[in-house]
């Protein structure tokens, strides 16, 4: 796996093992007290890779690092990790010789841009409006490029989010602001609404699919269900007791954003069946203790 160490990669990380996995991860720097074999290493060092996949040999791989921020300062970075660092990654395995019976890479529905839907299935074209988007885009086609020798499926997260995400994901400082009873709050637009779920199951779900036949597919990965930033601070408050001032700051606006983005969960559906859901503000709820 590699990100192993990140958001993701942590949660990703415990349910494999629940579940009976060895899990090998890549990170980016070493971490004695880690609960998994791991090395540290940079995606772009390509040798080094190849070194790592020749000794290791995974049966099943996980490509979760990446530049995960929209609005990163470092533009160029995010075309190197997003683009380059999968390029690297399958570009190794093969060198390696590596057999893996499913290869899981991460983009995400940044790559929808301005769909022509509200409710978006993986049929919608792929037309992103910012760099983060163009590069989970590239990468996917980049993933094409290497389908007649890896068993590469593509999965397209929506918002999601849980405990120890940082505060500079919009859900989590919200929530840091009412764990500390602050009395007010910047945000941009409050009335969008997205689809948000809980990394548990986000997680879950990759799980699941590396379980199963889905070589070649790529599958949205959300709830169905939208929620605007307002709904979660009139949750947030139910849960906490304590209200909150949101001041609106316009600098806080994104240009391009669209006023709702919800995810059509059908497709992972047909080929998991039931999926493992956990309502909103169960999970609001939970990072607020957390």
């Amino acid at each position: 796996m590699t990100g192993a160490s990140g958001f993701t990669g942590r949660y990703l990380t415990r349910e494999l093992l629940e579940h009976g996995y060895d899990v090998c991860g890549l990170v980016a720097d070493f971490d004695e007290g880690a609960s998994f074999s791991s090395h540290a290493c940079d995606l772009l060092d390509r040798k080094r890779l190849v070194d790592i996949l020749s000794v290791e040999r995974p049966d099943a791989v996980v490509h979760l690092a990446a530049i995960s921020s929209p609005v990163h300062e470092d533009v160029d970075r995010i075309y190197q990790a997003n683009i380059l660092g999968t390029r690297s990654l399958l570009a190794a395995l093969v060198e390696s010789r590596s057999r893996p019976y499913a290869v899981l890479l991460a983009s995400s529905a940044s790559v929808y841009g301005h769909p022509r839907k509200v409710i978006v299935d993986e049929r919608e074209p792929a037309l992103p409006v910012n760099d983060y988007g163009v590069t989970k885009l590239a990468m996917e086609h980049l993933a094409r490029l290497w389908q007649g020798r890896l068993p590469i499926s593509i999965v397209r997260p929506f918002n999601y989010t849980g405990v120890g995400q940082g505060t500079g994901f919009v859900v989590p400082k919200i929530v840091d602001c009412f764990r500390r009873r602050s009395q007010s709050i910047e945000l941009g637009a409050v009335n969008v609404v997205r689809d948000f779920s809980d990394v548990r199951t986000i997680v879950d779900v990759y799980r699941k699919l590396l379980e199963s036949q889905c070589a070649g597919e790529t599958f949205n990965l959300c709830s169905g269900v939208g929620y605007s930033l307002q709904q979660i601070i009139r949750s947030l408050e139910r849960i906490s007791g304590h209200s909150i001032e949101v001041r609106t700051n316009p600098k806080l606006f994104r240009a391009n954003d669209l006023p709702v983005l919800i995810g059509d969960r059908g497709k992972i559906k047909r080929v998991l069946g039931a999926l493992r859901d956990i309502e909103f503000e169960e999970t609001l709820a939970w990072m607020l203790e957390g």
